[in-house]
C-alpha cells in the first residue's frame, strides 16, 4: 500500500522531537531532535536481519512501526500516530516541512493526543493490549550459555555453572541452554557433535530442582540443514531471511500442514525432556513476505506459528520471543527481549546499534521499559560482568533500573568478587506492575 499523508503538526523545530519504534526486538527505537539522524541499517543484510526488510527509512525521514509520536516542542500535547490493531501494523513516516511536521502511513492510523511523551507511550500501550491486558507472571533469574560459551557449549558447561551458580547463591532458577546444542539452523532435535547429550544437561538441571531451557530460531531453515535438503516444500517461496551461520537462510511455512505438524513434534519432543522455558529467537522470519501454501498475511503466518508453538511446548510453558515483531507478538509470549544483543564491548562493530553491544541494549531496552508488564516481561538482556566486559559498571547500573528478566550470562568462574557480589544483587525475579 502507498504512504499517504495523516496528519500535520505544527512544531517549534529546534525542540521538537520524535519518538520511532522499531519493528521488532532488535530494531532501534527511540526519540530524536528534527536535526538528528536516526540509527539506520549498516547493510542490506541487517535490514533483514534487525529492521523492517520492505520498509527502508528515505534519507531524511523519521519512521516509526505500528507507532510513531511527535512532540510539537512547543508546550502543546504530543500527537500519537498508531497501528489500529496489533494485527495490522504501518509503517508511519514523518519529515520536517518549514515549521511544521508531515506525518505519513502506508496504512491506516489512529491519532490522538497525551499530555507528555511518558504518558503518550503509557496510554498506547495498554491500548494494545487491551482490556483485560495479558497475565505477567513474576519471572525468577536464569543462568544462560550464550555469552560465556557461545556456540561451542557443552553439556558438562551447563552442569558446571549449575554447581557454581548454587556455590555462590546467584539464584538462577532456570537454565538456559542457548545457541549451539544444535546440529543444524532447522534441525532441533539432533545434537551437534562436541555439545554432548541433551538429556544429560537437561535431566541434571530438574534433578537439582531447577528449569531448564532451551534455545531455537524456529522459523529459520539453514541452507546447510537436513530439513532444507529433505523439505524444499516445507519453504515459504522466495523468501530470504538473511545471511548468518555462514550461511543462506530461509523461512519454515507453517501453513504446510506437514511443516506445521514438524513444527508441533520439536516442541513436543523438548517439552518431553523436561523443558519448560523456550528462547524463540530470529523469529522476524515468521513474518517475511512470500509465496506460502495457504494466502495467508505475513502476521497471521507469525501468529499462527506461534500457536502452533505453543501446542507443542505446552500451555504451562514460557514463551521467551526475541528478534521478534513487537505488535504482532502481543498475548502470544510471555517474555520479550526489547532490545539488541548485549556484548562484551561498549560500541558495534559496524556503528550500527541495532547489533550486539552495551549501547545498543541500553538505549533501546531503555526506551522500551514502559512496555514491562503491559503486553509482557521485558528481556534488556543478559547479565555480564566480568571483567574484560568494557563500561561493566554502566551496564550493571543499567540493568538495576529495569523491572523485567534477570539473568546472568558469564561463566560464573570468570567474575572476579565485583562481579559476584553485583551479580547476586542483580538476579532478583521481575516486577509484576507496570512503571
Amino acid at each position: 500500500m502507498p504512504f499517504a499523508d495523516v496528519g500535520e503538526i505544527a512544531c517549534q523545530p529546534d525542540r521538537a522531537r520524535i519518538f520511532e519504534h522499531g519493528w521488532q526486538s532488535w530494531s532501534p527505537s527511540g526519540t530524536y531532535g528534527l536535526g538528528d539522524t536516526p540509527p539506520r541499517a549498516a547493510d542490506g543484510n541487517i535490514q533483514t536481519l534487525c529492521y523492517r526488510p520492505e520498509t527502508p527509512v528515505p534519507a531524511g525521514w523519521f519512521q516509526g512501526e505500528g507507532l510513531l509520536v511527535v512532540d510539537p516542542g512547543d508546550g502543546g500535547p504530543v500527537q500519537i500516530f498508531s497501528a489500529t490493531s496489533p494485527l495490522l501494523v504501518p509503517s508511519i513516516r514523518a519529515r520536517r516541512q518549514g515549521e511544521r511536521v508531515v506525518v505519513s502511513a502506508d496504512g491506516p492510523v489512529l491519532q490522538w493526543s497525551a499530555a507528555s511523551l511518558d504518558t503518550a507511550l503509557r496510554e498506547w500501550a495498554d491500548s494494545m493490549a487491551g482490556s483485560p491486558g495479558p497475565k505477567i507472571p513474576a519471572v525468577p533469574p536464569m543462568w544462560c550459555t550464550w555469552y560465556g560459551y557461545w556456540d561451542k557449549v557443552t553439556d558438562q558447561d551447563v552442569i558446571d555453572n549449575l554447581e557454581l551458580c548454587e556455590r555462590h547463591g546467584l539464584g538462577a532458577d532456570m537454565f538456559l541452554i542457548d545457541d549451539g546444542y544444535e546440529a543444524e539452523i532447522g534441525d532441533w532435535l539432533e545434537p551437534r557433535p562436541g555439545f554432548g547429550s541433551l538429556d544429560r544437561a537437561v535431566g541434571t538441571v530438574t534433578g537439582a530442582g531447577r528449569r531448564a531451557g532451551i534455545w531455537t530460531a524456529p522459523f529459520l531453515v539453514g541452507h546447510r540443514s537436513r530439513i532444507f535438503e529433505e523439505h524444499p516444500d516445507w519453504l515459504v517461496g522466495d523468501a530470504h531471511a538473511g545471511r548468518m551461520w555462514d550461511q543462506e537462510l530461509a523461512v519454515l511455512d507453517v501453513t504446510h500442514p506437514d511443516a506445521a505438524a514438524h513444527l508441533v513434534n520439536v516442541f513436543s519432543q523438548l517439552a518431553g525432556k523436561g523443558i519448560t522455558h523456550f528462547k524463540l529467537d530470529y523469529v522476524y522470519a515468521g513474518a517475511l513476505h512470500g509465496r506460502r501454501r495457504e494466502d495467508v498475511d505475513p502476521i497471521e503466518a507469525y501468529r499462527r506459528g506461534l500457536e502452533l508453538i505453543r501446542q507443542g511446548a505446552g500451555p504451562d510453558a514460557t514463551l521467551h520471543g526475541c528478534g521478534a515483531p513487537m505488535l504482532p507478538s502481543i498475548g502470544l509470549v510471555d517474555v520479550m527481549r526489547v532490545g539488541p544483543d548485549i556484548a562484551p564491548t561498549l560500541l558495534p562493530k559496524s556503528g550500527d546499534i541495532s547489533q550486539p553491544s552495551q549501547l545498543g541494549a541500553r538505549l533501546t531496552s531503555g526506551a522500551r521499559e514502559f512496555l514491562h508488564a503491559r503486553w509482557w516481561v521485558n528481556d534488556p538482556d543478559c547479565i555480564i560482568l566480568r571483567p574484560e566486559v568494557e563500561a561493566r559498571q554502566e551496564w550493571a547500573a543499567f540493568v538495576a533500573t529495569t523491572g523485567g528478566l534477570r539473568g546472568s550470562s558469564d561463566p560464573i568462574a570468570a567474575l572476579d568478587a565485583w562481579g559476584l557480589e553485583t551479580t547476586r544483587r542483580l538476579m532478583v525475579p521481575t516486577r509484576v506492575e507496570p512503571a
